[in-house]
């Protein structure tokens, strides 16, 4: 049976805090996990709060924590899929970078949130155009996928995942307030759909402004092909290690037929 161990961190926001991630990476190696998934505004403060950072001090968190990630990437030879705020030509892009031992390749996050209390899409400059196809790449014969939190809500990106019979979607996150009973149900129900893994890193911690208090309230989870929670987190700091299975994805394509009715028509 071909199995490969992949994780996730849920944390708060680390600042400048590295011993934290190099803990994690040991303790990680040591159960054999060769891909882990960090949630959103880990590497870098919530976006409502860079406004009162210089912008240079951003670029420079970024880039240090990136070159830091590298480095513990190759010495303890796993793959790191890590969300960034990147700093170019005095604008900021949110990004997810995927870093292996040999190469890192990045994603810019295509579908921001846009609305008026949490206004990503105004915030940063990402280019709105034509939907591209997420991330997506291999580890030991598994196809993985990458699409942020808020692009897990838009079936074209869905289309594309099952059209190349990805294996497992890694989705970081930052969610908050009484989301959770829906974050839950719209997970379950994409992997179900796409008979595929999803492995769910959301952040924890807090940020007020003078109308709202954000509580991100972790629930990371590891979903399985057949829609079921596998195994979740609670709302404190931690990690999520387990391992994904060519045979229970087979079992659960099989089972289903859903992706074979759709080619027997055309349309995959």
């Amino acid at each position: 049976m071909k199995q490969l161990m992949v994780g996730l961190l849920q944390l708060p926001t680390l600042g400048l805090n590295t011993t934290r991630i190099e803990f994690y990476l040991k303790k990680a190696k040591e159960r054999g996990c060769k891909l882990l998934l960090f949630g959103e505004y880990v590497i870098n403060p919530f976006f409502k709060e860079l406004d009162s950072i210089p912008k240079n001090m951003i670029r420079e968190q970024t880039s240090s924590k990136v070159a830091f990630l590298k480095k513990l990437s190759v010495e303890f030879d796993i793959t790191l899929v890590v969300p960034i705020v990147e700093v170019k030509g005095g604008k900021y892009y949110k990004k997810i970078i995927k870093i292996s031992p040999k190469s890192t390749a990045n994603y810019t996050q295509q579908i921001l949130i846009n609305y008026p209390h949490w206004s990503e899409e105004n915030f940063f400059s990402n280019p709105i155009k034509e939907l591209e196809s997420p991330l997506i790449f291999n580890i030991d014969g598994f196809k993985i996928a990458v699409i942020s939190g808020f692009e897990l809500h838009f079936d074209k990106l869905w289309v594309d995942i099952q059209k190349k019979r990805v294996d497992l979607v890694l989705v970081p996150t930052a969610s908050t307030f009484e989301s959770k009973r829906r974050w839950r149900e719209l997970l379950t129900t994409r992997a179900f759909l796409n008979n595929c893994y999803i492995l769910r890193a959301n952040r924890v911690g807090e940020y007020k402004d003078s109308e709202h208090k954000w509580h991100f309230y972790g629930d990371s989870m590891f979903i399985s092909p057949d829609g079921e929670v596998l195994m979740r987190l609670e709302d404190r700091e931690s990690m999520l290690i387990e391992p994904i299975s060519k045979d229970e994805i087979a079992d659960a394509r099989r089972g289903w037929g859903f992706s074979g009715t759709l080619r027997k028509r055309g349309e995959l």
